[in-house]
């Protein structure tokens, strides 16, 4: 049995990977078999902001490659993009990320659109299966047709990938944590405006919540916690806490906008300090400057939350967040 501990661990791990595993699951509402929003007609230029939404932002790349977790940034290593791998990591052995490459034998190659957008934004898988929601499809939801369009389209451009992975075999335990499918629906495009607005769509559709807001054993954010860190993350990467990232003083008041390009395009936060690359600074670094300053504005107009989060110290219990991170003792 997983106790709730590791349970908090593995939520977390794959709430900051993003990939997807599947298990079939009732579909108690019948909204399995309706149509995702229907899909715009190729326009030029789609698949330009399909690659640059897919590796620089919503960490398609990242999450379903084989990652080198021993290069700068964490880049996926050459003729891997795209191609998946199994098993994710020592802590889910159970768990594959798939092929989504053009591969007609072993990876998406045979599945339609409708099939590729409702596995991106709905949590159904190309069979009908329900995603397991480490595939971030809450967050994805919000995204514009037009931007889902637009990275099905870069995905069936990559160089097909001779994958076959094994199906992922979710453990009994995880089973009651699915979430329940997003209804089908129409999502316009946002102005893509350097503003908070168009900052939250892009902080959304980049897992920023998903690794900055603390979970509880269930996997559920902890209420009032929105972007105020903590969550521990143990992997090849080595063992940090997502840091508080709120305007508070324990979090980001005092960082400016330039010290925020510096530690999202190199990693760099000051005093020779420098990110672990499981924040993924080694692919935000490729958002443009339009967008990064967006996603600060949004991030500097969220509720200021009292956290303290810190990597250089050791670990202890935190009765604020319930997990256990770097200057845990001193929040009440």
């Amino acid at each position: 049995m997983i106790n709730p501990m590791r349970l908090t661990a593995l939520f977390v791990a794959t709430w900051i990977v993003g990939c997807s595993a599947t298990v079939q699951t009732d579909d108690q509402d019948g909204s399995r078999n309706r149509k995702s929003a229907a899909y715009l007609a190729p326009d030029t230029g789609a698949s330009d902001r399909g690659h640059y939404l897919a590796t620089a932002v919503a960490l398609c790349a990242f999450c379903h490659s084989e990652v080198d977790w021993k290069a700068e940034g964490f880049p996926p290593k050459a003729g891997t993009v795209g191609g998946g791998r199994s098993p994710f990591g020592p802590e889910m052995p159970w768990l594959t990320s798939p092929n989504i490459t053009p591969d007609r034998e072993t990876g998406a190659g045979t599945w339609t659109d409708e099939q590729f957008g409702a596995a991106l934004r709905r949590g159904i898988s190309h069979d009908g299966r329900t995603l397991f929601p480490l595939m971030p499809y809450n967050a994805y939801h919000a995204m514009s047709d037009a931007d889902a369009t637009s990275i099905v389209q870069f995905l069936r451009s990559l160089p097909p990938v001779k994958n076959r992975l094994p199906a992922t075999q979710i453990p009994e335990e995880l089973k009651s944590t699915l979430f329940p499918l997003p209804p089908p629906g129409a999502v316009q495009a946002p102005d893509r405006s350097p503003t908070a607005k168009y900052g939250e769509y892009l902080a959304r559709m980049a897992l920023c919540g998903q690794c900055h807001t603390p979970k509880d054993a269930k996997g559920k954010p902890v209420p009032g916690m929105e972007l105020a860190g903590g969550a521990r993350l143990k992997g090849p990467w080595g063992d940090v806490a997502s840091l508080n990232i709120t305007p508070d003083a324990t979090g980001m008041e005092g960082v400016t906008e330039k010290l925020f390009f510096s530690a999202m395009k190199t990693g760099h936060v000051g005093g020779g300090d420098r990110l672990n690359a499981i924040m993924p600074w080694g692919y935000y670094q490729h958002m443009t400057d339009e967008d990064l300053r967006a996603i600060y504005l949004y991030v500097k107009s969220v509720k200021p939350v009292p956290h303290f989060v810190d990597n250089s110290s050791p670990p202890t219990p935190c009765k604020k967040c319930g997990g256990t991170h770097g200057l845990g003792e001193k929040n009440h």
